[in-house]
């Protein structure tokens, strides 16, 4: 049976929106796009490139399709693009004829909760979530995440989409944390 593991960029307050670019997600008019950049370091760079240490990835439609995007899209040298090209992704959709354009794609059509929990039962190791905070927040009420491996930024930004948001109380246990230079701590939480 598989686990889902949660990797995600927050700020102290929660939110989650738009960590790596200006206009990467202006949703509901969201202006601090972009607030993560120039905190990362090689602290940092040894989690993100644990990310591609999991049998698969898992998406939401509209992370799928940014990060993909964005990232095939860089010319530099970087850590991500041939993790996320090379690897096996699902993508939760409720579009039936919704078209994905990377390699190793499988659309999981439907509500998020049944898709998900069938596909933990077809795949061994570690189902890596980046990003997509709808899909989270609907993985968590169903109790199926395992794992969060959050990079906490140390910024208040006070408005934007958290990544927690209205529902029952959850219990974590800290399993490993560990600072940058750049004051952002990496925190993997259990759930319990």
């Amino acid at each position: 049976m598989g686990t889902v593991s949660v990797f995600a960029s927050v700020c102290v307050d929660g939110v989650m929106q738009g960590p790596g670019r200006a206009d990467e997600d202006t949703r509901g008019g969201f202006r601090h796009g972009g607030w993560g950049v120039g905190y990362a370091d090689e602290v940092m760079g040894r989690f993100v490139g644990g990310m591609g240490r999991a049998a698969a990835m898992l998406f939401g439609r509209r992370s799928y399709d940014d990060l993909l995007g964005y990232w095939t899209s860089v010319t530099e040298p970087n850590p991500f693009t041939e993790v996320l090209v090379g690897s096996r992704k699902y993508v939760v959709s409720r579009e039936a004829g919704a078209r994905l354009v990377h390699p190793n794609s499988t659309l999981l059509v439907g509500e998020a909760a049944g898709t998900v929990a069938r596909l933990k039962g077809r795949i061994d190791g570690v189902i890596r979530v980046l990003g997509s905070g709808e899909l989270v927040r609907s993985l968590h009420a169903a109790g199926l995440v395992d794992e969060y491996v959050l990079l906490i930024h140390p910024i208040v930004l006070g408005s934007g989409a958290r990544l927690f948001g209205e529902g029952e109380r959850a219990d974590l246990m800290l399993r490993e944390a560990v600072t940058t230079t750049t004051g952002v701590l990496v925190a993997r939480y259990g759930v319990t």
